[in-house]
């Protein structure tokens, strides 16, 4: 343990302080991080992915509303600077279970919301373990028991979440069929392990129709709705499981009755922050050094398009929509965060 937090004139954050347009609301601001309590740990941010739901809630849409002003930053990792617990100590390297204002250089929060990294980690990896490594985890772990062989169907074929999923079916013996909107993705995905990957249109529905024959998905996972969605449910068994973990496409679920009443499709939904939250705390932390000992492995890899420091955020936020962007974007407020 150690007591007092360093004095740190240059910490600064990205703060709004009234919902809005991203680069309308944020502004840069300079603080002085607060020391830390019992069993609390400050802890300085090596790197902070800009995730959709953060810039959902800038813009006041997302279904947690911080109290303003605010901090975004949903995950992130860091290294501990001074620490109130008996659980970590000065350079330990750690990423945040909770939301945790990582728009920041630095930041301070009780110790019980910290996982402590393995060695050697590398720190943009480390940054986007909580949310799409885990949300993957959970859609092939929370909903139906899946045995080697058997096939899941998905959309948004390269994001995060599905890059995530097909990394880790692949190592579990889960064959994967994922549907995505540009032929240029197809051999990459391919090469991650990817059992079939396919243009997100009825062509593709017939061609997946053609490779599962009389087997049918187990399980479907939906990051787009509309027609997308629809696509999925068609692959699933009897029985067979959809599940919607994201709304890219925001169009809402078409639900036809047949596939209810005749197939008995099973319609769930995925919030990844919910299991964290509500889960025993063994459970998560099980499941994040399964994940962790994956990534520092090489085995479970995000790609990462640019990183970005704090006061760059106005040309940060435009790069989201680069045409055919491949990979995260990531602010890295320390000039530490090498692996």
């Amino acid at each position: 343990m150690t007591s007092a937090a360093p004095s740190d004139s240059s910490a600064r954050q990205l703060i709004f302080r009234q919902t809005g347009k991203p680069a309308e609301v944020l502004e840069l601001n300079g603080f002085s991080p607060r020391q830390p309590g019992a069993d609390e740990v400050l802890v300085r941010i090596l790197a902070a992915p800009i995730n959709p739901a953060d810039l959902n809630t800038i813009e006041g849409t997302y279904g947690v509303k911080p109290e303003l002003p605010a901090v975004p930053g949903v995950e992130g990792c860091g290294v501990v600077e001074a620490s109130g617990s008996a659980d970590f100590a000065v350079g330990d390297r750690v990423m945040f279970l909770r939301r945790a204002s990582t728009w920041a250089t630095h930041t301070t929060v009780a110790a019980d919301t910290l996982f402590k990294l393995p060695p050697g980690m590398d720190p943009l990896q480390a940054a986007m373990l909580k949310v799409n490594p885990a949300t993957a985890w959970r859609l092939l772990h929370g909903f139906e028991p899946l045995k080697p062989g058997d096939w899941i169907v998905q959309n948004a074929g390269n994001s995060a979440v599905s890059r995530c999923v097909i990394q880790l079916a692949r190592d579990l013996g889960i064959r994967t069929i994922s549907f995505v909107r540009r032929a240029g993705l197809i051999d990459e995905l391919k090469h991650l392990g990817a059992d079939e990957v396919l243009i997100d249109d009825d062509d593709g529905l017939a061609a997946a129709k053609a490779v599962l024959g009389g087997s049918n998905a187990a399980l479907a996972f939906n990051a787009v709705g509309g027609d997308s969605a629809l696509r999925l449910m068609k692959l699933l068994r009897e029985s067979g499981t959809h599940i919607t973990y994201g709304a890219m496409g925001r169009k809402p679920l078409t639900l036809p009755n047949g596939l209810l009443i005749f197939r008995d499709i099973r319609v769930r939904g995925l919030w990844v922050t919910r299991w964290v939250e509500n889960s025993p705390p063994d459970e998560v932390r099980d499941v994040y050094q399964n994940l962790a000992s994956r990534v520092a492995a090489g085995k479970l890899l995000q790609p990462v398009a640019a990183t970005y420091s704090l006061d760059a955020f106005a040309d940060a936020l435009p790069a989201l929509d680069v045409p055919e962007r491949s990979g995260k974007i990531l602010f890295t407020p320390s000039p530490d965060s090498r692996p």
